[in-house]
């Protein structure tokens, strides 16, 4: 009896020690470090939290939007893509997460992102009453083009940009030109944020296109308006909207298509990924934290590694929910 009760200690402490010892054991993690800001400070939040929380050994690979997702579609590398915008790959996504390939842990890693028609909040506090795009489109005096003071101006996307087509559609669709307005052309990104900046620091109104989460708009403050009209269909938006404007001869109103992000992770890390996929699926940034961690990133030209280290440090509130207590004690001690 008594072999029999040091065999079964034997067994169990063994047993245990294995499981505390793959529970332990993360490995290593490759990890999309995705070439604009909120992706690369989100890919070096996690790389924190998963080597100093749980063990990893996390290694930052440079990607983009179709190049990663490619390579993970293919080649099942990286194994995680923090803020993929799933819009651009949509289709081929959608087939390898049905085949089991890719598997999405987060739908939504930034609250309040997307892409839209905002104004300053000093303008919406002057004139209550634009509360829609319809508002606004009624009162095109109240944002004078500069060169041609009669006339309202609606600042879009630089030439080239995806953006500019539906941008460009859909000032057609709401006949903006008839009731007074100008569609700009910014030029370049430093233009449509030039154009932006100057106005908002002046005290102007300002009405245009911008998206989030980024600096511009957590700097300012813009307010996203409402289209003040459903969204018109995707038949209408992928059909015409986003098509050159020969290709589309009968653009329809339409609210902006609804930007998704999500987290992606390959089939073989989410079976073997254990605390770091639990971890994964519960990490989401509020689009205020964001947008001010990305003031911080531009005004002290941070790069992603500092800004992690200084949303951990300012923001444990936040981060702290995401993970175990145990992880959280080393990750602060760690800072």
């Amino acid at each position: 009896m008594k072999r029999l009760f040091v065999y079964l200690a034997v067994v169990m402490s063994a047993f245990l020690g294995i499981t505390a010892s793959a529970s332990a054991k993360c490995g290593d993690v490759t990890m999309a470090e995705m070439n604009w800001a909120s992706a690369e400070l989100m890919a070096n939040i996690d790389k924190i939290i998963l080597e100093k929380g749980y063990g990893c050994n996390v290694e930052l690979v440079a990607g983009a939007t179709m190049p990663s997702f490619t390579s993970m579609n293919e080649k099942g590398q990286p194994d995680v893509a923090a803020e993929l915008w799933i819009n651009a790959v949509r289709n081929p996504l959608e087939k390898a997460m049905a085949e089991g390939r890719l598997h999405s842990v987060v739908d939504g890693p930034i609250t309040e992102l997307g892409e839209g028609w905002w104004i300053p909040p000093h303008t919406q506090k002057k004139h209550p009453e634009l509360k829609t795009v319809l508002d606004v489109l009624k009162r095109p005096d109240l944002f004078p083009h500069p060169e041609d003071k009669s006339k309202g101006a609606f600042v879009g996307c630089p030439a080239g940009w995806g953006c500019q087509l539906a941008n460009n559609n859909l000032f057609r669709a709401f006949e903006m030109e008839k009731k007074g307005w100008v569609l700009v052309d910014p030029g370049s990104a430093a233009g449509l944020d030039g154009s932006m900046s100057k106005a908002v620091e002046r005290g102007q109104n300002w009405f245009g296109y911008y998206w989030s989460p980024t600096a511009m708009i957590g700097k300012y403050q813009m307010v996203p308006l409402p289209f003040g009209v459903p969204f018109g269909g995707k038949e209408n938006w992928d059909g015409c909207i986003v098509k050159p404007e020969q290709e589309c001869a009968n653009p329809k109103v339409s609210a902006w298509t609804k930007s998704e992000v999500h987290t992606i992770v390959t089939d073989s890390f989410k079976k073997s990924g254990g605390d770091a996929v639990t971890y994964l699926s519960k990490r989401v940034i509020p689009g205020p934290v964001m947008n001010g961690m990305l003031v911080f990133m531009a005004d002290e030209q941070a790069g992603g590694a500092d800004a992690a280290i200084e949303f951990l440090k300012k923001h444990e509130a936040v981060w702290s929910k995401w993970v175990s207590s145990s992880a959280a004690a080393k990750i602060k001690k760690s800072l």
